[in-house]
């Protein structure tokens, strides 16, 4: 007897329907064969299901069984499909009602005594579920609440096989979950760290307003304790939370990844700090088997590269184009793959290997070489990409000392969502969802400037030496700027802070 079961795999961040075809012949010899391009965790997967069975009190059918993972032309790997297989093996020898399987999808491994074990990439897969109008999908219940993400799915959770088996006969059934997107949901107040608890620097401070305001990359250059890391991991207390779109965008990531920790990530945008000892894959992705880098699992979120210096050159060099793009593309001998990758970047870097170089106080014992071999780890053309160079200086012992409460993380943050409801406002007809995303087409047709702060742009293109980057960047930067002061448009003030940013690195 023949029946089919639909499953899904993950291919990069989306997911693909599998059809998953089940033969059980009339006679022949006790052999289960899987074929569709399977992996070795498939093939492995003909002992767990046959086990599972069999310790769930079901009986293995006597003769040759015949799996086809449908299409046959996509690579399918990992354990995703154990459920599936065990679903169609009972199905096809007549134990379970096949028309419970219509509109119904099922993913999950198994273990030997038949429990259902939680896999990766099932967000994707519900997703693709939903497009493909089926109603149904069965999951392990330490993925439900990925599936619950999904609107329009009924998503049930069993804990073992005979439990579905169970429910597919009608004799326990199992309730459905519920829908989990809260869009009203509040934001925790738990950081790490709140800008209140910064003495000074309020020229950092104010720079990392406008980059949450309008996603531009920061560079924060100083001695060491001057709070460079400090400011840097207090950022995400003034970023706005996340909208649906980026919730599932990001989520998509971490599923596949097997990351997602739903209770604590759901509105949370990712702040990703690698130690400056990863390797280039680690950072932008790839592998034998493509996955997302850190660039990708800090998609709409933050990337944090303390010690930017002390990072390999290729390491560094590898991140222009992703900055410039907001995508990643891993290709390999079977195909391509584009993971997302719009982070904001924050650098943060010592002015010399001793960090000490233009301290008032302490003097620097780095000899010239060395410091020149220092700096040019960071590249022109990397360094071209980031929009704000802060210098962050040691912090002065009166505000040090002071009893006095700075500007809290909530009250910036107010300002930050202010000019982001401006910027939504500005691309409602638009792909680009902020003033950092912009392209040159949105600049040229969205951004307008004052005759006063055009004049200045072309005299700081002359005496600067600006590129055509340098130019653009500084013109998105004031219109971050700009909204922030609740301007219409961009004036000459807007342009000078701009410039106060770019000046030193160009």
């Amino acid at each position: 007897m023949l029946a089919k079961v639909y499953s899904g795999t993950p291919i990069g961040l989306d997911g693909v329907l599998i059809e998953v075809e089940v033969d059980v012949a009339n006679r022949g010899l006790p052999f289960l064969t899987v074929v569709g391009l399977p992996d070795k965790a498939i093939g492995e997967a003909k002992e767990r299901v046959k086990t599972a069975i069999v310790n769930s009190s079901f009986e293995m059918p006597d003769s040759r069984i015949t799996v086809n993972l449908a299409p046959a032309d996509i690579p399918k790997e990992g354990s995703i499909f154990d459920l599936p297989i065990a679903v169609g093996i009972l199905a096809a020898s007549g134990m379970v009602d096949k028309q419970a399987l219509n509109n119904s999808l099922f993913i999950g491994e198994l273990s030997l005594e038949g429990e259902i074990r939680e896999v990766s990439g099932v967000l994707p897969v519900a997703l693709m579920a939903e497009k493909s109008k089926i109603a149904n999908i069965f999951v392990p219940e330490k993925n439900v609440q990925e599936a619950c993400m999904v609107e329009g799915l009924t998503v049930y959770s069993a804990k073992t096989l005979a439990d579905l088996i169970l429910h597919l006969n009608k004799q326990k059934i199992i309730n459905p979950s519920a829908y989990l997107f809260n869009e009203k949901e509040e934001m925790k107040e738990e950081y790490e760290f709140d800008f209140a608890e910064i003495k000074g620097q309020e020229l950092a401070k104010r720079a990392l307003e406008i980059a949450a305001s309008g996603g531009h990359n920061i560079h924060l250059t100083g001695p060491p304790g001057a709070g460079k890391t400090m400011l840097s991991r207090a950022f995400p207390s003034i970023l706005p939370t996340m909208d649906k779109e980026e919730r599932l965008e990001v989520l998509k990531i971490y599923s596949i990844t097997g990351l997602i920790n739903i209770q604590g990530f759901i509105l949370e945008r990712p702040f990703r700090k690698p130690h400056h000892t990863i390797s280039r894959i680690g950072l932008v992705g790839g592998g034998t088997k493509p996955a997302p880098g850190e660039i990708s699992l800090s998609h709409r979120g933050v990337l944090f590269l303390d010690e930017f210096s002390e990072f390999p050159r290729s390491v560094l060099e590898a991140l222009r184009q992703p900055l410039e793009d907001g995508v990643i593309t891993v290709s390999r001998a079977a195909g391509s793959l584009t993971f997302p990758a719009k982070f904001l970047l924050i650098a943060a870097s010592n002015p010399c290997p001793c960090g000490y170089l233009g301290h008032p106080k302490k003097n620097c014992h780095c000899l010239p070489g060395t410091i020149l071999r220092y700096r040019k780890k960071l590249s022109g053309p990397l360094l071209d990409r980031i929009d704000l160079h802060v210098d962050v200086p040691p912090v002065e012992e009166d505000k040090l000392t002071s009893t006095t409460k700075s500007e809290s993380s909530l009250k910036v943050r107010e300002r930050v969502i202010e000019a982001r409801e401006r910027q939504k406002k500005r691309f409602k007809n638009s792909p680009v969802k902020i003033n950092g995303e912009m392209k040159t087409k949105e600049i040229k047709n969205l951004c307008k400037l004052s005759d006063e702060a055009l004049e200045l742009l072309k005299q700081a293109i002359s005496r600067l030496g600006l590129s055509a980057r340098s130019y653009m960047r500084i013109i998105k930067l004031g219109q971050t700027i700009a909204d922030l002061d609740k301007q219409p448009i961009i004036e000459a003030a807007h342009v000078a802070e701009a410039l106060q940013y770019r000046a030193k690195e160009d």
